[in-house]
């Protein structure tokens, strides 16, 4: 059992490492930003990121017009 799990923990290290050598080998090796709102082709398509489209829709418009606090269901003759 033990002799598994020193087999194991190695071969998850060769693959950490293997999966890292192009961040090794590079200059300025950085992760690659995977996020959809730095994606030029999602920006021009108007998409963005859920959690800034999400923070965007909390800020509160200044210039809104404020609704009235009444009955809505009234009948309009």
């Amino acid at each position: 059992m033990f002799k598994t799990l020193v087999v194991t923990f190695i071969l998850i290290l060769i693959g950490i490492a293997l999966l890292s050598v192009g961040i090794w080998l590079k200059r300025d090796g950085k992760f690659p930003n995977m996020h959809v709102g730095s994606n030029p082709l999602m920006k021009k398509r108007g998409i963005g990121c859920i959690q800034t489209q999400d923070a965007q829709a909390q800020i509160e418009n200044k210039i809104a017009v404020a609704e009235k606090q009444g009955n809505i269901n009234t009948k309009v003759n």
